[in-house]
């Protein structure tokens, strides 16, 4: 019993250790290619497969319990097939069949005279439900292992043949029977690829009667185990997921990241949008300003001024260009003149500088009067005696000029109408060689027009 209990628990090992291999298989496939759009229906999926398995049958189960026929059971080969149909993602229908052997011996009463057991299974029909436990997997788009349990019904058909004690391979008698039992299993499916499963699978077949080994012993009914591994194959369109293994959430999420990417583009194309509005009004605003720009102040905007640039306060006309200022006739009288003249005669500067002396001022006071009141033109023009270099000269007379032309516009005369230049030595109206010639050539002259 040991040994049976080791060889089964090994099997179990072998199982897990698998599903845990495969479980470290990354996931690799795209985001989108499991992408089912959620609620969308189960014509979006593949829901047919069909399965192929092997294993070993044996009358030891985890339901053993103490009152068994044969105490030691036998592992001997059986194998079956199934289609299945999955009707939502956790929930599928199977019909399976499958044959093989059980065999047992050791009877537990040991007076009974038959050693051993062997019942043939014939074929074994039965619908199941197969409920996937999870199929989801928070941490990957797919999942890889899809742990099951199974429970249906069905008929079987066996032969049973007793071998006497004491006789090798002597047969003592064989009788068939069919018997209805109910199949319970758990196990796992491991993707290998898109449609294609490794399934391993442990069942307890449970057989409505206590003749499975010939042998009416105790209180209940037989039973044996039935350990496979096997490989389901999808049906459909290889485009379509596989619905037992779909991760219904990760749809969830690719709908999510697919709304939430095209609302970000729809925000993308909404701020381009804006950007152009903004761009073309800024456009439009700019050639607005530029339609109405008034550089110069005339009043008659840039893009009609022909003569751009006028100083401040010119009269224009709808061109932009300057009016014709009216000419108004200058007469200058002889008492004007004589007023020049005084001025000129009275006129005297400090020694060797350009400061005008104080008994000078009331005379250039009369020609400012009229320089203000007739808006005449005025030309200064400074000139010395022979004293000194050429340079000094040239550079006193001028400033003299620019002196009498200064005191005049203190007194409210139009600066732009004088005219102060300077000519040094080099315009003498006497000799430089007596003293009443240099103070002759010591002079700064009017002329007013």
């Amino acid at each position: 019993m040991k040994h049976n209990f080791k060889k089964a628990g090994l099997l179990l090992t072998g199982v897990v250790m698998s599903s845990k291999l495969f479980a470290q298989t990354p996931d690799t496939t795209a985001m989108s290619k499991d992408y089912v759009q959620p609620f969308s229906g189960a014509n979006n999926f593949r829901t047919w497969s069909i399965g192929v398995h092997g294993g070993m049958m044996t009358p030891y189960t985890i339901f053993r319990g103490k009152e068994n026929d044969y105490r030691t059971p036998n592992e001997r080969w059986g194998y079956g097939a199934y289609v299945k149909k999955q009707i939502w993602h956790s929930l599928g229908l199977q019909a399976n069949f499958f044959r093989g052997h059980v065999q047992g011996t050791n009877p537990a009463d040991a007076s009974y005279p038959y050693q051993r057991f062997e019942s043939k299974i014939k074929y074994a029909v039965d619908i199941s439900a197969n409920i996937t436990i999870a199929n989801i997997n928070w941490l990957k788009n797919r999942s890889v292992i899809s742990p099951y349990v199974s429970v249906g019904g069905g008929s079987m058909a066996y032969s049973t043949s007793l071998y006497a004690n004491g006789a090798e391979n002597y047969t003592a008698r064989t009788d068939d029977f069919h018997q209805f039992y109910i199949p319970l299993g758990a196990g796992v499916k491991v993707g290998l690829a898109p449609g294609i499963n490794l399934d391993l699978g442990y069942q307890v077949n449970f057989v409505q009667g206590d003749n499975l080994d010939g042998y009416n012993y105790g209180s209940t009914n037989d039973k044996f185990a039935y350990a496979h591994a096997g490989l389901e194959f999808a049906l459909g369109k290889r485009s379509k997921p596989q619905l037992a293994r779909h991760n219904p959430v990760s749809s969830m999420r690719t709908e999510y990241l697919m709304s939430e990417r095209a609302l970000q583009i729809q925000l993308d194309q909404q701020k381009a949008q804006n950007e152009q509005l903004r761009n073309d009004l800024n456009t439009t605003n700019s050639n607005l300003a530029r339609l109405t720009t008034d550089s110069d102040g005339d009043g008659v905007f840039d893009l009609n001024d022909k003569c751009p640039n006028t100083p401040s306060g010119t009269k224009v006309d709808g061109s932009g260009c300057p009016l014709p200022t009216p000419v108004t006739k200058v007469i200058v009288t002889e008492e004007d003149r004589r007023v020049v003249r005084e001025a000129i005669k009275n006129l005297e500067f400090e020694f060797g500088k350009a400061d005008i002396k104080e008994r000078s001022l009331s005379s250039l006071d009369r020609v400012a009067d009229i320089l203000v009141n007739k808006n005449f033109s005025l030309k200064l023009a400074g000139h010395t005696d022979n004293v000194g270099s050429a340079d000094a000269n040239l550079k006193l007379s001028k400033d003299r000029a620019e002196s009498v032309k200064a005191y005049l516009v203190s007194k409210g005369a139009n600066p732009s109408r004088i005219e102060a230049v300077g000519y040094g030595k080099t315009q003498p109206i006497a000799s430089n060689k007596t003293d009443a010639g240099r103070q002759k050539n010591r002079r700064v002259e009017f002329t007013l027009f």
